[in-house]
């Protein structure tokens, strides 16, 4: 049989990535998930060539410095059926600290990828230095604001958006021991929206102390999923002392 007609199974992998690894680059995170699946022993498919690769699919890069708790991957197998629960079981032990696979799903033949599928993302950011009443003021004005125009650099060249309509949701969430957290829903196409332009967009620019993705989210048939539950059969791992 040719190898690219054999049988595959692409499962869809959500992990956490909290703790000191946050300050692991995105191109770092993915040789680690290489070497984890390597030392499982799992049939992972490979890309074909002189030097074949796991083949992995990861969605959108979280910054070099940021917490989550809704990572995602997807992982190509050779073989017609694989169990979620089989990898995430596998996982356990080969994964560093701070990277915990935390749920999966197999997904249907023909589903989109990450990058394409995801719409929005809600975001838990510390703030230093502010009271909950200025930021909430901040949060009003940040709604009402018809227009918040931000500079990004793409491919050399600086390019002038509108951050406005990618502002889904903003909320002041409750105090923390070094400030305030400040919850809010960025949208993600045609180009995502980063929290760090969200808090430069009007005056005063607050400081973060720390940024956390809690969730990914696809828009599908009027329901707002979770890019694992795209999936026919999908698994949740709950592993002792993890949160």
């Amino acid at each position: 049989m040719n190898p690219n007609q054999a049988p595959r199974t692409r499962v869809r992998l959500r992990y956490s990535k909290t703790g000191r690894i946050r300050f692991t680059s995105h191109r770092d995170v993915a040789r680690i998930w290489e070497r984890s699946l390597r030392r499982t022993g799992l049939p992972v498919a490979q890309t074909e060539g002189f030097s074949p690769r796991a083949k992995l699919h990861f969605g959108l890069a979280l910054a070099t410095g940021y917490e989550s708790d809704a990572e995602y991957l997807d992982v190509d197998f050779k073989c017609a059926e694989m169990a979620v629960d089989e990898v995430l079981d596998a996982l356990v032990s080969t994964l560093p600290d701070g990277i915990v696979a935390t749920g999966g799903g197999v997904l249907p033949p023909g589903a989109m990828s990450l990058q394409q599928a995801v719409t929005s993302c809600d975001w838990d950011i510390e703030l230093l230095d502010v009271t909950a009443g200025d930021l909430a003021q901040w949060v009003d004005r940040v709604l009402n604001a018809a227009t918040l125009m931000v500079t990004r650099e793409r491919k050399g060249r600086k390019i002038t958006d509108d951050l406005a309509p990618q502002v889904r949701a903003l909320e002041v969430g409750e105090p923390t021991s070094r400030g305030v957290r400040l919850l809010a829903t960025l949208g993600t196409q045609p180009r995502a929206a980063r929290p760090s332009e969200l808090l430069a967009a009007l005056e005063p620019v607050y400081r973060p102390v720390l940024i956390r993705r809690t969730r990914q989210l696809i828009e599908q048939d009027g329901a707002r999923l979770e890019p694992h539950e795209v999936g026919a059969a999908s698994a949740q791992h709950t592993l002792v002392g993890v949160p």
